[in-house]
């Protein structure tokens, strides 16, 4: 595993650590293990195949903390929201297209997740816009924000009106609902289009990368 192997942060952003290699600790940060999956298979559309969220946590988990589980020891809760008992952490898993993103966090601590591409999509955008209470169409980061705040919290799509998101700045930002905390990147990988990333918590907390790069 490579901290920094071909995977750039935005420069000028504050609270994130590119971690070193080896086996981190469950602690008070936010841990999250980015992969990049070279060969997966593609479906007869030529859409690449990624592999379940519950087997994506299992390999992020032997990989960020050195420990090894089945995937039948994860659970979820009534909200859909993964934990792991035998290191007491939440997760929350993403992919999009080669890439993964794995976030977890301490048990006491709610964590949600989003990668995006920055592939148009303005339907969709038009609509969060409206949900979000603009006159324009939301930002790729934007709907990767949402997704993330979706993942980490009790509200679903149907719930989610009334929701707005606050300016952008580096570093956490409070949403407004509960203590929901969000904050976002752009990835940019070696030879790949960037990549939105997202995370929400419920508390701040410091956040450290680990990037892992699989044939």
């Amino acid at each position: 595993m490579g901290a920094a192997m071909g995977l750039l942060l935005d420069p000028g952003l504050t609270g994130y650590t590119l971690a070193p290699d080896g086996p981190a600790a469950p602690g008070e940060a936010v841990n999250v293990l980015v992969s990049r999956h070279r060969r997966l298979p593609r479906d007869r559309m030529g859409q690449r195949l990624s592999a379940s969220g519950r087997s994506l946590i299992v390999r992020a988990l032997a990989a960020t903390y050195g420990v090894r589980i089945t995937p039948g020891d994860l659970v979820r809760d009534a909200h859909k929201r993964w934990f792991v008992p035998a290191l007491e952490v939440t997760a929350s898993v993403t992919h999009c297209g080669e890439f993964s993103a794995v976030a977890f966090a301490p048990a006491a601590r709610a964590i949600g997740v989003d990668l995006q591409d920055e592939r148009d999509r303005p339907h969709a955008l038009r609509w969060l816009g409206d949900l979000l209470g603009r006159q324009e169409r939301a930002t790729i980061r934007d709907f990767a924000e949402c997704e993330s705040l979706i993942k980490a919290s009790h509200l679903t799509k149907e719930t989610f009106a009334g929701t707005r998101l606050p300016e952008w700045r580096p570093g956490w930002r409070p949403l407004g609902t509960g203590t929901y905390q969000v904050r976002s990147l752009v990835l940019r990988a070696e030879g790949a289009e960037p990549l939105h990333l997202a995370l929400t918590c419920d508390a701040p907390a410091p956040v450290r990368f680990h990037h892992l790069e699989q044939e």
